[in-house]
């Protein structure tokens, strides 16, 4: 018997992570951004696709929300909220509720960018 696959919301449930309300504040964000991105568990954490991946959470430390985009598109992106110099991926990390509403506008902004490049 093949073994049900967790939904997000299953893992969130059981999810022991000082900023969860944090991790559940940026899933909000990026899933209002496009009706059609959708949300899986991948690599033990929230990951976020539209027709191909977008962003995936690293929950591994604790003193911050990290949130790890891999799609290679996110190189071309600007935006003062993506860390990293990678040729494939960048990070963006939220220290507190205050600092996921400051970076709400600009996440939304490199979402929609996104979506647009693989509409394209």
């Amino acid at each position: 018997m093949k073994k049900k696959k967790e939904t997000v919301d299953e893992y969130m449930q059981r999810l022991d992570h000082p900023l969860k309300a944090e991790v559940e504040a940026v899933r909000a964000i990026i899933k209002g951004v496009h009706p059609d991105i959708t949300e899986q568990v991948k690599w033990n954490a929230p990951s976020f696709s539209y027709t191909d991946y977008i962003a995936t959470f690293n929950l591994r430390a604790t003193q911050h929300v990290h949130l790890v985009f891999h799609n290679p598109d996110i190189a071309s992106i600007q935006s003062d909220i993506l860390e990293g110099d990678y040729p494939d991926r960048r990070m963006t990390y939220f220290k507190n509720m205050g600092d996921v509403q400051a970076k709400k506008t600009a996440l939304e902004q490199v979402i929609r960018e996104l979506v647009s490049k693989m509409e394209a």
